[in-house]
């Protein structure tokens, strides 16, 4: 599966790497470039580095995960010009693992239904973890 992955920091990097040994393609994007360059070399070019959230989305990714710090943060990545919803998202699977304040966190999941994607929280979560094992 091609996962994309924003927010390379203390939890957003062993996260990734647990996504790259389990076998998964990783397209990632942080605005702190040292987070990109300790992910990649830890994983010695299993992971794609996206240089815009663009081209990320560009990318083909099958589900978008961020781990971001803050919801000043999530909220721009997701709401702001040139952000995840400024692009086509429909039928893109969501799942922020930031921890956000609950306000932030509906404004986005409603503006993630109102573009077509599904985002933790919209819907039974449940129902994707199997999309994360490998296939054999």
């Amino acid at each position: 599966m091609k996962i994309g992955f924003i927010g390379l920091g203390n939890m957003g990097v062993p996260m990734a790497r647990n996504l790259v040994k389990a076998g998964h393609d990783l397209v990632v994007y942080d605005v702190v470039e040292a987070n990109i360059k300790k992910l990649a070399q830890a994983n010695r070019g299993d992971v794609t580095t996206a240089t815009s959230l663009f081209s990320l989305i560009s990318s083909k990714v099958e589900i978008i995960i961020t781990m971001l710090p803050a919801s000043k943060e999530v909220k721009s990545v997701y709401l702001d010009e040139g952000g995840i919803f400024s692009q086509n998202v429909t039928g893109l699977i969501l799942i922020d693992s930031s921890t956000i304040d609950p306000m932030s966190s509906r404004e986005v999941s409603k503006k993630a239904i109102d573009k077509g994607a599904l985002i933790n929280g919209s819907f039974d979560f449940s129902a994707i973890i199997n999309l994360f094992k490998k296939n054999d």
